[in-house]
């Protein structure tokens, strides 16, 4: 796709997932407040999936309201736990306090993508993908962390699934990119159908 769209994120990993489609892009963060959102939401008894969703959904529009006639992906991903949603760590030890938690258990990773036109949303996706962890001591963690740098572990969430988050794994059900935060093949059917 030769036409520019504009990524509504500063995530390099998403950035990097268009380019590598072939599907060039612009990044221009949103700046949606998303930890007040998904309490928000969370109160009103909202699925981790509609919150994903919904957050995509803010992120594109709040960018294509300025950006006439043009494209904008908004895109988020959340971790889900039995219904409890595990946000991005902000520190190394609340990454120790999540990998602790997820220790031993499958979770699901929702991914969800927005794509919107003129302030607002003409097509949207999620996907979701089931991880289980292995169990592993508090030391096997703590030397997983100690490879991981701040920007990776604050890019990916706890984990890096193409570098050595993999390793934290013993069963991965769905697709690399939903887990890296883009269902990118669904993004590159529908525009190619635009």
């Amino acid at each position: 796709m030769n036409k520019k769209i504009i990524l509504a994120s500063k995530s390099e990993v998403r950035k990097k997932i268009l380019e590598k489609n072939n599907i060039n892009c612009i990044s221009e963060p949103s700046n949606v407040d998303e930890e007040t959102v998904k309490e928000s939401m969370t109160k009103q008894g909202a699925l981790p999936i509609d919150i994903s969703k919904n957050l995509a959904e803010l992120k594109a529009n709040k960018i294509s309201q300025r950006k006439d006639n043009e494209l904008v992906i908004g895109a988020d991903s959340i971790i889900d736990l039995n219904g409890e949603i595990i946000s991005k760590p902000i520190n190394r030890e609340e990454a120790l306090a999540i990998l602790k938690k997820l220790n031993g258990k499958k979770h699901y990773l929702i991914s969800s993508v927005c794509i919107s036109k003129n302030g607002s949303m003409i097509w949207n996706y999620s996907d979701k993908a089931a991880l289980t962890m292995k169990h592993m001591s508090e030391e096997d963690i703590k030397k997983y962390l100690n490879k991981i740098s701040d920007k990776d572990l604050y890019a990916y969430n706890v984990y890096q699934i193409e570098g050595e988050g993999r390793n934290l794994f013993s069963k991965i059900d769905g697709d690399e990119n939903t887990i890296m935060g883009l269902p990118v093949k669904k993004i590159k059917e529908y525009l190619k159908n635009l």
